[in-house]
């Protein structure tokens, strides 16, 4: 199944999180995405790898994704070895995106930065050819990287006011790992009651140097080209 853009987590919930906005947008202008987990979280405080796939499907179709994949690599054990890279590079030859987002190069929870390495990578060595897995060689157009917990000086913000009430609905599917007065488990630094306060902040922050309510913001490997410099924020 071949998308536009496939967006990649290394937990369920990060892409909610960090880029579900963009990807709301570019659905509503006719645009295919789908998602790609690769762990299931089981080490997180709150929740159950059971818990979190049934959570992840309910986020999934709020978004409206054409499909949620969720890969089985050990949740902060996963290294980025051979057969890690093997299996990630089968899904990109699989999905065959025009569009890789994935995980921030650095940041608080480790996973994050080697999520972002190994992805990285497995879309440039998916255009080999002599990598041979029975599928025909695939390289994304491009890569870029979602900003996550620590603040990073973005290369570029998509613009997502009109889909914050949606994204934030999808966020809340994952009701394991945020607020509940009701719930008994660890408090932990994203389950308190002012953390969706701080994730429409965050965007507040993205959004005000392109004079928009709301944005989502990436960094990038490679340098971008522009057609017009008059559609330029």
């Amino acid at each position: 199944m071949k998308v536009d853009i496939l967006a990649v987590g290394a937990h369920p919930d990060d892409v909610e999180l960090s880029s579900s906005g963009t990807l709301l947008k570019h659905i509503a202008a006719g645009k295919t995405a789908g998602i790609l987990d690769l762990t299931r979280g089981e080490l997180g405080t709150r929740g159950t790898p059971e818990l979190r796939r049934e959570e992840a499907m309910k986020a999934a179709e709020v978004l409206g994704v054409l499909f949620r994949d969720m890969m089985d690599l050990r949740d902060a054990f996963f290294d980025g070895g051979e057969a890690e890279m093997m299996a990630v590079l089968k899904k990109i030859r699989e999905y065959r995106p025009e569009i890789v987002l994935c995980n921030a190069k650095e940041d608080r929870h480790p996973d994050h930065g080697r999520a972002a390495k190994l992805v990285a990578e497995a879309c440039f060595y998916s255009g080999l050819a002599k990598i041979e897995t029975g599928q025909e060689p695939w390289r994304p157009k491009a890569v870029y990287h979602y900003i996550q917990d620590r603040f990073v000086q973005p290369d570029f913000v998509v613009d997502v006011t009109p889909f914050v009430d949606k994204k934030l609905e999808a966020i809340k599917c994952f009701s394991s790992q945020f607020y509940d007065p009701k719930s008994k488990e660890p408090q932990t630094p994203i389950s308190t009651e002012a953390f969706m306060e701080y994730v429409k902040a965050r965007m507040r922050v993205q959004g005000r140097d392109i004079g928009v309510d709301f944005a989502e913001a990436f960094t990038v490997d490679r340098t971008i080209g522009v057609d017009d410099l008059l559609s330029l924020r």
